[in-house]
C-alpha cells in the first residue's frame, strides 16, 4: 500500500498530461476548424473577353470554395472591414485582391508586358505567429493556385499564341504574392508571444501565490507541520472552524496579489522592457486575474483538503494550458480542446491580456468576456468555498490535530 497509491497516481498524471500536451499541438493543420481568414475582392475591372465575371470574383470564388469543408472561416469583407477585423484579433490574417487585378492580367497579353499583378496576403501577428503563420500558409497557397488557373486561361486565349518563350512562362504563373504585416506589434512582443507568458506568470502567481497562503495559515494555526530541513515545529491547534479560516485565507491572497502583480509588472514591462500599452488598465487587470485564480486555488483547497493542490494544478493549469489558444489557436486544435476553451481561465485572461497589448485595448478583442469571466471567477470561487466550508461546520466535521501513536512497554 505504501507503493501502490503513489505509483497509481503519479502514472495517470504522467500519462494525463502527456495526452493534453502532445494532443493538442501534433496536428494543426489536420485538426483545423473554421480558423477565421479574411478576404478582399477590391477589383473594380470589367470581366475579360468571353468570361462573365472579372478575375476578382473568380478568384474570390475559387479561394472559398478550395478549402476542406468547415478548415476555414473566409469572411468576404471590404478593405476598411478587414483592416477593423485584424485591429481588432478577429482573423487571423486577410488575403486582398487589388482594384485593378483584372486590368493588370489582362494587360499581360499585350506585348512588352513585364510586370505581374500581385494579390497580397496581410498577417496579424497579434493573434499569435503560428496563428498568423497557418493563415499566412493557407492565403499563399490559395493565392498561387489562383495564379495557376488565371495562368491556363491566359495561355490558352488565342492572344497568348504567338507569345514568346519568356511571356508564355509569364502567362502560365502570372500573379506575383505579397506577403505585408496587415497590423503590426511592437519588437519586444515575443513575435505575439508575449501576451500568453504574460498570462502564464499572472496564473502562476495566483497559484503559487495561493498555495503558499494556504500552506502558511495552516501551519501558523496549528494544522500543520512545519518542516524546514533538519527542523520540525508544530505550533499550538487554535481552535478556528473552516469558514472563517478560509475568509482569513482569502483576505491574505487578496492583499499578497498586490505585490506578486506589480513584481511581475515590474519585471516584464520595467526590467525587460516588454512593449505595453495602458499600464493602468493592464495592472488592475492583471491584479484582478491573479486575484481570481488565488481564490479559486483557496476554494478548491478548503473542499478537497490536501489533495486540494492537485486538482487546482490540473483546472488553472495543466488543462489550461493546451486550451488556452495562446501558443496554437483552437480553431487549430481538437474539439475536446475548443470545448475547454470555452471555460478554462486561461483562455479568457489571455484574450484579455493580448486585447489590452496588442489591440488598443478594443472591448471586441476578448477584453469584455474577460471581464465577465473574471467576475464569474471570484463568484464561482466565492460561492464553491464557503458552500463547501459551512457545510463541514454545519455536519461538524472539524479539522482534527493528527496525534503521533504512543508506544507500548514492550515496544519500547
Amino acid at each position: 500500500m505504501l507503493w501502490l497509491v503513489p505509483s497509481v497516481l503519479a502514472a495517470l498524471v504522467a500519462l494525463g498530461l502527456s495526452l493534453l500536451y502532445m494532443g493538442s499541438i501534433l496536428d494543426p493543420n489536420g485538426n483545423l476548424h473554421r480558423l477565421p481568414v479574411a478576404v478582399v475582392n477590391a477589383d473594380t475591372g470589367a470581366p475579360l473577353p468571353g468570361q462573365q465575371q472579372n478575375l476578382g470574383a473568380q478568384v474570390t470564388g475559387a479561394v472559398v470554395a478550395a478549402s476542406p469543408a468547415g478548415s476555414v472561416d473566409w469572411r468576404q469583407v471590404g478593405r476598411a472591414e478587414a483592416q477593423d477585423q485584424l485591429a481588432s484579433g478577429k482573423v487571423y490574417g486577410v488575403l486582398e485582391i487589388p482594384a485593378d487585378f483584372t486590368a493588370s492580367v489582362g494587360a499581360l497579353t499585350s506585348a512588352g508586358a513585364t510586370s505581374r499583378p500581385t494579390i497580397t496576403v496581410l498577417t496579424n501577428p497579434g493573434v499569435g505567429s503560428l496563428g498568423s503563420s497557418l493563415a499566412s500558409q493557407i492565403n499563399q497557397n490559395a493565392a498561387h493556385q489562383a495564379s495557376l488557373t488565371i495562368g491556363k486561361q491566359l495561355t490558352a486565349a488565342p492572344a497568348a499564341a504567338g507569345a514568346g518563350s519568356t511571356a508564355r512562362l509569364l502567362l502560365a504563373d502570372p500573379v506575383a504574392v505579397v506577403t505585408q504585416v496587415g497590423h503590426p506589434i511592437g519588437r519586444h512582443s515575443g513575435l505575439g508571444l508575449s501576451a500568453f507568458y504574460y498570462t502564464l506568470l499572472l496564473v502562476l502567481a495566483g497559484f503559487i501565490g495561493g498555495n503558499l497562503v494556504h500552506n502558511g495559515v495552516d501551519t501558523s494555526l496549528g494544522y500543520a507541520d512545519s518542516e524546514i530541513g533538519p527542523w520540525h515545529t508544530r505550533r499550538p491547534t487554535v481552535p478556528i472552524d473552516r469558514t472563517r479560516t478560509l475568509v482569513l485565507k482569502m483576505v491574505m491572497t487578496a492583499g499578497i496579489s498586490v505585490l506578486t502583480t506589480s513584481m511581475v509588472m515590474v519585471a516584464c514591462v520595467v526590467v525587460l522592457g516588454m512593449d505595453a500599452s495602458h499600464i493602468p488598465l493592464l495592472w488592475i487587470f492583471s491584479y484582478c486575474a491573479c486575484l481570481a485564480v488565488g481564490l479559486g486555488v483557496q476554494a478548491i483547497n478548503a473542499a478537497f483538503g490536501s489533495i486540494g493542490q492537485l486538482v487546482s494544478m490540473f483546472v488553472f493549469i495543466a488543462l489550461a494550458l493546451p486550451s488556452s489558444g495562446a501558443t496554437i489557436p483552437l480553431e487549430a486544435t481538437p474539439a475536446f480542446y475548443r470545448f475547454l476553451g470555452a471555460f478554462e481561465p486561461m483562455r479568457q485572461l489571455s484574450a484579455g491580456v493580448r486585447s489590452i497589448l496588442y489591440f488598443d485595448a478594443r472591448a471586441d478583442a476578448g477584453l469584455t468576456r474577460a471581464w465577465i469571466m473574471i467576475a464569474v471567477g471570484f463568484a464561482a470561487a466565492l460561492a464553491f468555498g464557503f458552500a463547501m466550508t459551512r457545510y463541514y461546520d454545519r455536519k461538524g466535521l472539524k479539522r482534527l490535530t493528527p496525534q503521533p501513536v504512543e508506544a507500548t512497554p514492550g515496544e519500547a
